[in-house]
């Protein structure tokens, strides 16, 4: 695993220091040479994951061939599994590069993978503002590890 040069108070780098006995209480999936697999706290919908490199970047045209085929491949994996564990319909990817880009973290790029499924929208969110995540994130976390490290070991 590379160093992780952590700046300031970064809560990917804070998850991905931990030690793999306790990743589940940081929603790790999985950590691998130059870049990890981890939900979102605050998902958009159920099996919202993030791919990040563990370098501390927050510009993406800094990372080397090595760690975006990595992400690449943790990308793959992830779609995988979440077809696999919850079926979506399709998938959302992407990065948010910047503040004016909506980067809630804008010193550890991450890209999201969010699942998606015919009618998943619903009046709460234009009502109040309020996503319903009908899945608690640790028994998701439960269900998804062995299924996405079945395939990891495959590849």
């Amino acid at each position: 695993m590379e160093n992780i040069d952590r700046i300031g108070n970064c809560f990917l780098c804070d998850a991905v220091s931990q030690p793999k006995d306790i990743w589940r209480d940081f929603l790790v999936l999985y950590v691998g040479e130059r870049a990890f697999v981890i939900f979102n706290k605050y998902p958009y919908n159920a099996g919202h994951l993030m791919v990040s490199p563990i370098a501390h970047t927050g510009d993406f045209t800094s990372l080397d061939d090595e760690t975006l085929l990595e992400i690449n491949r943790l990308t793959k994996v992830c779609i995988k599994a979440l077809q696999v564990c919850i079926k979506p319909h399709g998938f959302n990817l992407g990065y948010n590069l910047g503040r004016s880009a909506g980067a809630g973290l804008e010193d550890h790029i991450h890209l999201h993978i969010v699942p998606r499924w015919n009618g998943d929208t619903n009046f709460m969110p234009v009502l109040s503002e309020t996503k319903v995540i009908s899945q608690d994130l640790y028994e998701l976390y439960d269900r998804l590890k062995p299924i996405f490290y079945g395939l990891i070991d495959a590849t």
